[in-house]
């Protein structure tokens, strides 16, 4: 899988926000701690989805007025633009990128710590737009040794934004959180039908619906229901 193939199958942009919304939603309510994916509607004067595995790699999707932004930084590629000492992004990543999304090029939360954009897949699509573009002509590098079978440039890292994210995010809690996971509860958020402390604790027996009101709310789901 490159980032082509992953641009064929990523859905539009507002089924995207929901499905970002939603991941955000189910890690706080399966776990406390840091997040692994998060959502923000107060990222500037934009709204991003994070996720960020602690681990070194990490994508973001930014939801602008003109559309959406993602980056993907994969730490192990060998796209990674620190593979030399210039830390160039690897050739054709960017090329035809609108001019309205170069703002997120210089966004310092991906960069290094000189400011220099870094990312091993990038993405974008324009409100009018019927498809997700890329850079086009991108010559990927073969895949091999312990790595065989990843996506070259980390887009895998995305795959749970497809059309299976409730069996997607199950598999990836089960095997990240080493729990149990409630199948029904996962499809019941992605829907993004209102939450009940009957839905939330199929997931964490010890959480509750206003115990996470301001969370959920930050998020933009929509409204909750207290019992």
């Amino acid at each position: 899988m490159t980032v082509y193939d992953i641009a064929a199958k990523l859905p539009s942009i507002d089924v995207l926000r929901d499905r970002c919304k939603a991941l955000a939603v189910l890690d706080c309510i399966v776990d406390s701690g840091e997040p692994y994916y998060a959502y923000t509607r107060a990222w500037g004067d934009d709204e991003a989805a994070v996720m960020n595995n602690g681990s070194g790699d990490e994508w973001a999707v930014v939801f602008t007025a003109d559309g959406a932004f993602i980056r993907v930084f994969d730490h192990e590629s060998a796209m990674t633009p620190y593979r030399d000492a210039d830390r160039e992004l690897w050739p054709g990543l960017l090329d035809g990128i609108p001019s309205v999304f170069r703002p997120q090029i210089e966004e310092p939360a991906f960069g290094d710590e000189e400011g220099q954009f870094l990312a091993t897949a990038v993405l974008w699509r324009l409100c009018g737009d019927d498809r997700w573009y890329t850079g086009q002509g991108i010559t990927f590098p073969a895949t091999g040794g312990a790595y065989d079978g990843n996506a070259p440039d980390g887009t895998d890292l995305l795959e749970v934004l497809l059309d299976d994210i409730v069996d997607q995010y199950a598999q990836f809690a089960e095997d990240y959180y080493e729990i149990e996971v409630n199948r029904k509860a996962v499809e019941h958020i992605v829907a993004h039908r209102p939450l009940s402390d009957v839905v939330v604790q199929a997931l964490n027996p010890d959480v509750t619906v206003a115990g996470l009101y301001g969370e959920i709310t930050a998020i933009g789901y929509p409204g909750a229901a207290a019992t």
